[in-house]
């Protein structure tokens, strides 16, 4: 019975609305609606002429007024060497869609006006025009011919991967959500290989640890590069659909999990030149800071950026990273202060699979900071700073007996009494306060003439070095803890000439 009335109910619903249309369409006519309709046309057109001319007058005014913002024009150049190609690309491309975008809206309005409503018209029925028709569609695909072969002759010229003879710079970015790990080659100048079952916590890439190649990669916080350098990035992601964007040098290209891919570009402004060409703009000759009118300029604070290009989440926003273009001493400084990140934070852990074995690397590292030392040691003033500790010099406990891996901070030793012809130097063994102090200084004399007995070994002229125990009476720090007392237990040479 319900579903019976509900249906007579929907019937009777459906004729009122109808009656109402009916004698809603009565009192119209009644009233002279179509006069008031034809009225409204004619208003309808003329203001659709209005609009479409403030509507270009403003597009056009909007453009010269923002132009110094917009990436191609006013001082945003491109600053990579392919950047150019593609400005002029979007030019032409925005050339010819710009004459369409004025001629298809012009045409909307003015049809608009035009063909407005009016007693007595008829609209006049137009199978087909074949001139009409030929030239709508013989024009835009000539007008895309061309750009598709400009585009593909871009494609080619920018896209070619580098050749194995070429001096470029490699470095990876990883995207996650919401941020991008960075990774460049150590002095190796190889990327290690890299397998998505090893990430953990503390291995973010999944780095394989017993890939050589690995150790010495670093991990920045930030993108350096030096300019007019080529630069080969490797793009991938770690969960979600990402992109790899830098758009003042017209690099962008989607991070895909499981699908690697790349981009090369060679950067041909520095950050400092980019800033120095925004200087000369009234835009960004105000405060950075509008809260802090006696702050830095907006051109002094510019920066390069790597973007997110992709609504990879929330976070999204997030993923802005610093790209700084520096000179080519200037990268070598800041490169030389990073840090592997294996022998950081992986190196003797409980995820290293290498625990207990020195490494190549360790042993390029460990040549690094004796060099380092000894030319501190070679250029000082004072007789006391001529002092070098050879850390990685150790001996079994409580015995003068060197350890198979001390042959390597020895052989670094050697070699700078053999490029230093002229250099006499003091072997000099040291210990901390445990024990007797006569064992002490009898163990710190066998262990310095154990280091003497080596150098000659090794063709070094035993004039050319003494060999001394100070036992306990040199400590560096004071013997009151574990760490401590193990950096007096140390052997060391001072220089007596050089």
């Amino acid at each position: 019975m319900t579903p019976l009335l509900i249906l007579i109910c929907l019937v009777l619903i459906t004729i009122v609305v109808i009656q109402i249309g009916k004698v809603t369409e009565l009192a119209s006519s009644i009233r002279g609606e179509e006069d008031t309709q034809v009225e409204i046309n004619r208003w309808s057109g003329i203001l659709s002429l209005v609009f479409v001319v403030v509507f270009l007058i403003g597009c056009v005014y909007s453009a010269a007024y923002y132009k110094n913002y917009m990436l191609g024009y006013g001082p945003h150049d491109a600053a990579s060497a392919h950047g150019s190609s593609i400005d002029f690309l979007f030019d032409v491309t925005l050339f010819f869609t710009g004459i369409v975008f004025v001629i298809t809206h012009i045409a909307l309005f003015w049809f608009a006006y035009k063909y407005q409503g009016k007693k007595d018209r008829q609209a006049e029925f137009i199978s087909h025009n074949n001139k009409l028709e030929v030239i709508w569609t013989l024009v835009p695909a000539i007008v895309m011919t061309l750009l598709v072969i400009s585009g593909l002759d871009a494609w080619n010229e920018i896209m070619p991967d580098v050749g194995d003879d070429e001096d470029y710079i490699e470095i990876e970015a990883t995207g996650v959500q919401y941020n991008w790990l960075l990774r460049y080659p150590g002095p190796d100048n190889l990327l290690g290989t890299r397998n998505f079952k090893l990430i953990t916590g503390v291995n973010p890439l999944g780095q394989d640890w017993t890939d050589p190649k690995n150790q010495d990669d670093l991990q920045p916080s930030e993108i350096v590069l030096p300019v007019n350098k080529k630069v080969r990035v490797r793009i991938t992601s770690r969960d979600v659909l990402h992109s790899f964007f830098l758009p003042h040098f017209r690099v962008k290209m989607d991070a895909v999990p499981g699908i690697p891919t790349y981009f090369i570009f060679t950067p041909t402004k520095t950050t400092e030149e980019y800033r120095q060409s925004l200087s000369y703009y009234p835009e960004y000759q105000v405060p950075s800071d509008p809260d802090d009118p006696e702050g830095p300029q907006r051109w002094e604070t510019f920066e390069y950026e790597l973007a997110c290009a992709e609504l990879c989440g929330m976070g999204h926003f997030s993923m802005r990273r610093v790209v700084r273009i520096v000179s080519e001493a200037e990268y070598e400084a800041w490169l030389s202060q990073q840090n592997s990140y294996y022998l950081g934070n992986i190196r003797n852990g409980d995820e290293d699979p290498l625990k207990g074995k020195l490494l190549d690397v360790e042993i390029t590292q460990h040549k690094k900071e004796f060099t380092s030392a000894l030319n501190l040691a070679l250029s000082a003033p004072d007789s006391v700073e001529k002092v070098v500790q050879l850390n990685y010099v150790q001996y079994e406990t409580g015995a003068a007996n060197l350890t198979s891996d001390s042959r390597y901070e020895l052989d670094n030793l050697v070699e700078a009494l053999k490029a230093n012809s002229n250099m006499r130097i003091e072997i000099a063994g040291h210990t901390d306060n445990v024990g007797d102090a006569v064992n002490n200084m009898a163990l710190s004399q066998s262990r310095a003439n154990v280091v003497a007995e080596y150098l000659q070994k090794q063709g070094v002229d035993a004039s050319r070095f003494t060999a001394r125990g100070y036992g306990q009476t040199r400590p560096l720090v004071s013997n009151d803890t574990d760490e401590n007392r193990a950096k007096n237990r140390r052997t060391e040479f001072r220089i007596l000439s050089n």
